[in-house]
Formats: C-alpha cells, sequence, structure tokens
C-alpha cells in the first residue's frame, strides 16, 4: 500500500481524500497556489507544496516528487481527466489514481465514446456518429434526426457549447454560435448532434473496476435537479428506476467501462425521457469521482475513494456484484459562493460565522470552508456538500433540509435558502423530476425579500453597540448611554440599512437593555429586546415573539444575520454621506455587482454614456459581468482602474443624468435633501 499520497486539487475534494487517507494510515499531500495560502486543505494535509497554478502539470508532478509521494489522486476538476496529466504522473515512477490515460482520452471524445459504447451493445441517442462534421453535414443530420435537436461539443463538458434547436429556420445561427463557444471554451469545435428528449432526466450509474478483470455498479444516482446543465441537488437511488431498470441500466454501465478497458471509480451517464422510462440512452463516462458520490457511499457503506487507492495499488475489489446492496436513501445538495438574488452573480470574501452540522449520525458535510477562511474569486464556487441519509427518501429529504437550516455561513452570499426552496418544491417533494424543473420555477425560489425583524435585529444590535462600557471602578458615563434623553422629551435614535441591495429601510429604536421599543418605517412603536452570545447566537423578541438567528459583523461593517436556511446582508446606509437622491433607484450609482477584479474599463470619467452602455467589467469565478449606465448622462467620479479589486457593493462610479432627465427629477432630488437635513437633525438630537 502507499505510503504517501499527493492530492492534485483543492478545496472540499481534497479535505474528503485527506479524510480517508488518515483513516487508513497514509499520509497526505497537497498541493496550493497564492490564493489558497490559508485554505482549509492545506492546514489538514500533512505537507503542502506551492505550485503556481493546479493546472500546471509539470509543477503539481514536480510537487509530487518533492513531498515524497507513491501516488496522485486527481479528485475532480482540473487535471482530473486530463491524459496527459495521467501520463506524466506514471512517467515520474508513481502512480496515478484513476484509469488508464488511453480510458480518459477515449471517453473525453464525446463522438468516440459513442461509437465505443454502441459496439459493446449500450443504447446510445440516435445522432451523428461522425467526427469533423461541417456545417452543411451537422445540418443534414439534424433533419435526418428530427427536431428538435442538441448541439454538443465533442470536446469538454460542463454544459457549456450547449444549443438547443426546435426550428430549421435558426439552425445555422446556432451551429455557427456552438462552434464559437466550443472553439473558446476548449480549443476544439467538432460538435454533435443529438435527438432532443423533452423532460428529460439524468441519470448516472457507479462504476467500479479493478486490474483483475471485475467490473460492478454501485447503483444509480438521480441528477436532474440542475440549473444552466449544472447539478445543483442529487439523491440515489432514483424513483423513476424498478428493479428491472436497474438492473438493465446498471448492466450498460458495466459493458460501457469494459469497452474501455476501465479500472476504478467511474460514473455512466445516461439521458432517460420521463414520459418512457424504459428508454435510456448513454450520454458520456466520467473518468473520475464525481461530486455526488456520497449519495452512493451512504446507501451502500463503501468508500469509494478508499476502493479508487486499493485499485490503483494493484489490489482485487473483494466482492461482486452480488454483494451489492442498496439500504435507504440518500440526498445530496451542494453549496456555492453565490447570490441567487442576484442571478446567481458569484459571492466572495471572508467567513465570520460558519457552523456545519457536526456529521453525526444521518448527515454528512464534505467541506472545504473554515471560520476567518477567505472565500475568493480564482475558483469554482463549491463550497461544501450536505448529505442526508434517510430510511426513505421522505426522511431523507427532511433530514437534509434540517441540516441546511442548520448550516450558517456568513459573510459570502451562499444558495442555501435556494437550496431549501427547491427541496419544500411540490414536485421534488413527489419526486417529479427533470433537468428543466428548476429553470421553470426559478422565479419562486429566487424569492428572497427580507421581513421587517430582519432589519429590527440588525438596529438592535446596532443599538446594543453603542452600549458604553463601565471603566475599571463600574461607573458608566450617563451622556454615553443611548437613552435617547434630551431636555423636554426623549428621542427614538434612527437607524437605516440596505438589506441584500433593495431600497433603504429605516428602524427607530427608543430605550435600551430590556426597556426597548422599536418602530419599523414609520409604524407605531413596539416592545422589542435582543440578547446576543459569544458564539453568535442572537434571542430576538418583538411584539411578544421570541425567535433565535445567528449574527456576525463584516470586515466592512455590514451585519451578516441568519434564520433557518435564509441568511440576510445588513448594510448601515446614510443618505447624508450617501449625498441627495442616494438610494432612489436608477440614481447612476453604479456598484460592483459582485466581489471581483476590475478586467474593463470602457469609458473615462467626463465621458457621455448611454443608457444600457458597458461602463466596467467586473470578473469573478471565470465570470465576467457587466455594469451598465442607468440612463444617458455623463460619468463623474469614476473609482476603479483595470485590475482592481472591488468589494461587493462597491462604488465604482456615477452617472450625472443629461439636463433633460435631471429636470425631469428636480423634485426628487428636493425631498431628498430634505430628508438628508432631516437626517442631520436627528444626528445632533442623538448626540443630545
Amino acid at each position: 500500500m502507499f505510503d504517501t499520497v499527493l492530492i492534485a486539487n483543492r478545496g472540499e475534494i481534497a479535505c474528503r481524500v485527506i479524510r480517508t487517507l488518515r483513516g487508513h494510515g497514509i499520509r497526505s499531500a497537497v498541493v496550493f497556489t497564492d490564493a489558497d495560502a490559508g485554505a482549509r486543505h492545506v492546514r489538514d494535509a500533512d505537507t503542502a507544496v506551492h505550485v503556481p497554478d493546479y493546472l500546471d502539470i509539470d509543477a503539481v508532478v514536480r510537487a509530487a516528487v518533492r513531498a515524497g509521494a507513491d501516488a496522485v489522486h486527481p479528485g475532480y476538476g482540473f487535471l482530473a481527466e486530463n491524459a496527459k496529466f495521467a501520463r506524466a504522473v506514471a512517467a515520474a515512477g508513481l502512480v496515478f489514481i484513476g484509469p488508464p490515460a488511453q480510458a480518459i482520452e477515449l471517453m473525453g471524445d464525446k463522438i468516440r465514446a459513442k461509437q465505443t459504447v454502441a459496439a459493446y451493445g449500450v443504447p446510445v441517442v440516435p445522432g451523428s456518429s461522425g467526427a469533423g462534421l461541417t456545417d452543411t453535414e451537422l445540418a443534414a443530420e439534424a433533419r435526418k434526426i428530427g427536431f428538435p435537436v442538441l448541439l454538443k461539443p465533442s470536446a469538454g463538458g460542463g454544459g457549456k457549447g450547449m444549443h438547443l434547436v426546435r426550428d430549421e429556420d435558426t439552425l445555422a445561427d446556432e451551429i455557427a454560435a456552438a462552434r464559437r463557444e466550443a472553439a473558446g471554451a476548449f480549443g476544439d469545435d467538432t460538435l454533435l448532434v443529438e435527438r432532443w428528449i423533452d423532460r428529460p432526466r439524468h441519470i448516472e450509474v457507479q462504476v467500479l473496476a479493478d486490474g483483475h478483470g471485475n467490473v460492478v455498479h454501485l447503483g444509480e444516482r438521480e441528477c436532474s435537479l440542475q440549473r444552466r446543465h449544472q447539478k445543483i441537488v442529487e439523491e440515489a437511488p432514483s424513483v423513476l428506476l424498478t428493479e428491472e431498470r436497474r438492473a438493465a441500466m446498471g448492466a450498460a454501465a458495466v459493458e460501457a467501462a469494459r469497452s474501455c478497458g476501465y479500472v476504478g471509480a467511474g460514473t455512466v451517464e445516461f439521458i432517460v425521457s420521463s414520459d418512457r422510462p424504459d428508454e435510456y440512452f448513454f450520454m458520456e463516462m466520467n473518468t473520475r469521482l464525481q461530486v455526488e458520490h456520497p449519495v452512493t457511499e451512504l446507501i451502500t457503506g463503501l468508500d469509494l475513494v478508499w476502493c479508487q487507492v486499493t485499485v490503483a495499488a494493484g489490489r482485487e475489489l473483494g466482492f461482486a456484484q452480488s454483494d451489492i446492496t442498496l439500504d435507504g436513501h440518500a440526498v445530496e445538495a451542494r453549496v456555492y459562493a453565490e447570490d441567487p438574488g442576484r442571478g446567481f452573480l458569484p459571492s466572495g470574501g471572508r467567513v465570520v460565522l460558519l457552523r456545519e452540522p457536526d456529521g453525526s449520525g444521518r448527515v454528512r458535510v464534505d467541506s472545504g470552508l473554515v471560520a476567518g477562511g477567505e472565500v475568493g474569486s480564482a475558483y469554482d464556487p463549491m463550497l461544501a456538500k450536505v448529505v442526508a441519509w434517510g430510511h426513505d427518501r421522505d426522511e431523507a429529504l427532511a433530514t437534509l433540509r434540517t441540516a441546511l437550516a442548520s448550516t450558517t455561513v456568513l459573510g459570502v452570499h451562499t444558495n442555501i435558502a435556494f437550496l431549501d426552496r427547491l427541496l419544500a418544491n411540490a414536485d421534488v417533494a413527489a419526486g417529479r423530476l427533470d433537468t428543466g424543473l428548476v429553470e421553470a420555477h426559478l422565479a419562486e425560489l429566487t424569492e428572497h425579500a427580507a421581513p421587517p425583524v430582519v432589519a429590527i435585529a440588525a438596529a438592535l444590535l446596532a443599538h446594543a453597540d453603542r452600549e458604553p462600557v463601565p471603566d475599571a471602578d463600574g461607573w458608566t458615563d450617563p451622556f454615553a448611554v443611548p437613552s435617547g434623553w434630551r431636555l423636554g422629551e426623549y428621542a427614538a435614535t434612527a437607524y437605516r440599512f440596505r438589506i441584500d441591495g433593495a431600497e433603504p429601510v429605516e428602524v427607530r429604536v427608543h430605550g435600551r437593555g430590556t426597556h426597548t421599543e422599536v418602530a419599523y418605517e414609520g409604524a407605531e412603536m413596539l416592545p422589542a429586546h435582543i440578547a446576543a452570545s459569544d458564539d453568535g447566537s442572537v434571542s430576538l423578541t418583538y411584539d411578544g415573539l421570541t425567535e433565535t438567528y445567528r449574527h456576525a459583523v463584516a470586515d466592512d461593517g455590514s451585519r451578516w444575520i441568519a434564520r433557518g436556511a435564509d441568511t440576510w446582508r445588513a448594510v448601515p446606509f446614510d443618505p447624508v454621506d450617501a449625498g441627495p437622491g442616494a438610494g432612489a433607484a436608477g440614481d447612476g450609482t453604479l456598484v460592483a455587482p459582485m466581489p471581483g477584479t476590475v478586467t474593463v474599463v470602457k469609458a473615462a470619467a467626463g465621458d457621455r454614456v448611454t443608457q444600457g452602455q458597458a461602463v466596467v467589467v467586473v470578473e469573478a469565478m471565470k465570470m465576467e459581468h457587466a455594469v451598465t449606465a442607468p440612463f444617458d448622462g455623463t460619468l463623474r467620479d469614476l473609482r476603479v482602474d483595470v485590475g482592481a479589486r472591488v468589494a461587493l457593493d462597491e462604488v465604482l462610479a456615477l452617472v450625472h443624468p443629461d439636463e433633460a432627465e435631471e429636470a425631469g427629477g428636480a423634485a426628487a432630488t428636493a425631498e431628498a435633501a430634505q430628508a438628508a437635513e432631516k437626517n442631520r437633525n436627528n444626528k445632533r438630537e442623538d448626540m443630545s
């Protein structure tokens, strides 16, 4: 067996592999870049070696040799399905914990893969079978198959370059667009065309093969809950399959593995019609461990990483197909650093509070998060996976929702609340799944308006922070107490917040300690009390109702508040500092939609811009977002240059409206100026 294994990856998968290696007495080594110097996988490993890039094959192999490793585990993503990397590892005298390079190469070419598995009797989607088809030949194949059809790049995956064509009139344009995207993403514009299956379900089968000719399958995973071809929630087994269908698909997956001489853990992906579940077709084979492998582990009792390691060490599997049993049901949810309320833009920042289920009992958490750690924009946004097991599907779903409600990541926007709403969806609960379900319900799944109690909690916490600290003798300066006292009457203190970018709201707080009352947005004063603990827990009593929250203050002064699966970011708002009109819709303030790097500045201060014109482009996690002018006007106060790092909602520039528009908004500006003056007076009262 191996003494030391280098993990050529990062994040939660690196931490997960380290856990298995440590459990079997094997030392772990990892690689890391400058951006990951403080990452959890670096802390967890026995040895960590710096590399300039996770995709630098030579550097990663040198790191393995330097760390004294005798084998390399690629995880998933990065170099996991790179045949050149597998060969480089072997050339250095190390063992690649994965399939042979020729199997990676063969299954990485979708056209050759389909031809290969079809020869072994595996059903494939009707479509083009030849490589290098011209546009004319692709169009002819599409007409032969019949519309709708799906254009797919032969190289690569992840949904990039896929185009659904329902009408022949748009075929030529879609072929051209698909070729451009394929060339840009994979350096290869070769396309294939397949029959499109309406209401498809994405079902994949886990296979294991050793170097002694033994191949088994471990049942299937349902991966139909996707957004833009990216999986969000996976489960095992699928409610769609009977025992007969499971056996048939499993046998087909085993034959697909045999067709390419596979060794190790792999996944054979099928597309299945919701209306005709007996009809299934091979899509592709992933020649690596899958992100969603934990659900298979929970229902089979097998550690797939350990299976990979033992097979790579030359051992036999040690069990036959008849030994595999499926127990219960498991569901996994992927936690991403993204903001569903802003179109799933990447998020980032420092994790100021972290609470994860302890992973005991029926819940498992695979995570790369650490309290105080920085979530950057350089890599994939997946932070963790929360997985739950149950005796049946209903129990597994309920357990997972409870686990998500106790998962808190403050300081970074995540999709946890979105996942909770998705799991509560009636179609999901009933098992009526297909790959278009998420998009069909996207509006209701991304609604996340903050209830008034969020602003009330933020105001009470801010009010409590103003309480003076007694001196060494226990004396408190009465003039420093935020009681609202003044000559003649008591005055309430006003607190204003923008919550998740929405319009500012105001909460007025009067009193202190247990004798506090609040008014939300001008409503009547109601009794309220808040008690905060050192661990971030907050108990809020408002109008006779007590609820528990979690709370932390970020480096920029914003207050993060969570309850159950929901999280909100409350940013203090001062109309005096912001200037007249700030906070009004379309006020001309251009802000960063996500934390990231400015890659393009398309105008200079003083330039005239038109409505919708891109002014600044911000990039994060390989996603670019153009910040556009809200109306015609002149660009003022440009605050960033190319290469600048920006935070979420950071002001980038201001657009001053044209005279006609400015005249039309004069009344609003005057009203805002009056509000600003009123706020100044309130501030003076607060100080009295």
